[in-house]
Order: structure tokens, then C-alpha cells, then sequence
């Protein structure tokens, strides 16, 4: 169940193919690691029960989500304007700027992943489904978490993989500025559905 989770397209992905499109495998695979610690500190907070206090909490809630959602609407609105300034300046050399573009990808995948409340509702309403209450929890919590990152690491590292190896054809100045178009309009999707999210109760 955790696999056809995460395979399901979601602003983790749409941050994945931004950045290994737009910078290549290395600035693909920061990004993943970047998703990782967040989901690392989802876990750590779902076991204390600071994930529990956030989804309580309408006014946290609020503000997480709408934190969140600023950050992706941004990103969207960042990724658009790209194409933009591509064009202006299309047959100039990108080296430098895939050089320091490199140094946002872990930021870009830590904070997407961290801001999204969603994430700490899955924690929260998932996988306590298999755990024994009777017992102590934590450890199975933890192992639990951490098997969902791992998962999630593995299979955005073979869809990093796959789209390196058709790197050829999905960087054609044509097909790039379609994807990212359509990335670019995705994470501006996700960042109005997270700010019309409604709190759990």
C-alpha cells in the first residue's frame, strides 16, 4: 500500500522532475535526499505526537498549510517564469547557473515535503492502522517510518534513473519547456489544493 502511495504523483514528484530536468541526475537525487530527512522528521514527530498536536490544532494546521502552500505556489510561479527568461536567453552558456542551482535542490525537496501537512496526516491516520495500541509503540512506529522513506528513496531514485536515461529526448528545448510548463502548473495546483485544505478533526 506505502508503494502505490508513493508512486502517486505529488509535489515530491513534480519537485523530482523540475530539478532533474532543469539541472540533471545530481540535482534530481539532492532533491530526493532532501524529501528524505523531511520524511525522517515527520516520522520523529509522529512517535513524540507533535504531528498529533499539529493536526489538532487548527490554528498549526492553518499555518503549516498555508506556509506550505505559499512555498509551492512560489516554486510554480518560479518554474514558469523560467521558461521566460530561457527563452530570452536561449544559445547562452547555463553552466553557472546548473552550478549553484545544485545548492537549492535539497532545500527545495526538504521544505516541500516538511510544509505539507498532508504528510503528517498520513502518519497519523495510515499507519497506526498496523500498530498494536496495547502495546508500546514506538519502535514499530519508527520501523514503519523509516520503511516508508526508504521505499520512497528507492523508487525516486529509479524514476530519477528513467528519466536520465531518455535525458537525451526529454531535454530538447521543445520537450523541456513543455515539461516544465506542465510542472510549473502543477506545483501552482498543488499549492492552491493545500491552501484549500480542510483541517482534520
Amino acid at each position: 500500500m506505502c508503494i502505490f502511495l508513493i508512486i502517486l504523483p505529488g509535489p515530491d514528484t513534480a519537485m523530482a522532475t523540475r530539478n532533474t530536468l532543469s539541472i540533471g541526475k545530481s540535482g534530481g537525487f539532492k532533491t530526493v535526499f532532501g524529501t528524505c530527512c523531511a520524511l525522517f522528521i515527520h516520522t520523529f514527530a509522529a512517535v513524540i505526537g507533535l504531528s498529533a498536536i499539529i493536526v489538532k490544532s487548527a490554528l498549526l494546521f492553518s499555518i503549516f498549510k498555508y506556509v506550505g502552500a505559499v512555498y509551492l505556489v512560489y516554486i510554480g510561479f518560479k518554474t514558469l517564469w523560467s521558461l521566460r527568461k530561457n527563452d530570452a536567453v536561449e544559445g547562452q552558456d547555463t553552466n553557472i547557473e546548473s552550478k549553484y542551482g545544485q545548492k537549492s535542490c535539497f532545500r527545495q525537496g526538504f521544505l516541500t515535503n516538511l510544509l505539507n501537512p498532508k504528510v503528517a496526516i498520513f502518519f497519523l491516520t495510515f499507519l497506526p492502522q498496523f500498530v498494536n495500541p496495547e502495546s508500546n509503540t514506538f519502535f514499530p512506529f519508527l520501523i514503519m517510518g523509516i520503511t516508508y522513506t526508504v521505499l520512497t528513496a528507492l523508487w525516486f531514485f529509479l524514476y530519477i534513473y528513467l528519466i536520465n536515461q531518455i535525458s537525451a529526448f526529454m531535454k530538447k528545448p521543445s520537450t523541456q519547456k513543455v515539461v516544465q510548463g506542465i510542472t510549473g502548473f502543477a506545483l501552482l495546483g498543488f499549492g492552491l489544493k493545500l491552501a484549500l485544505e480542510k483541517s482534520h478533526s
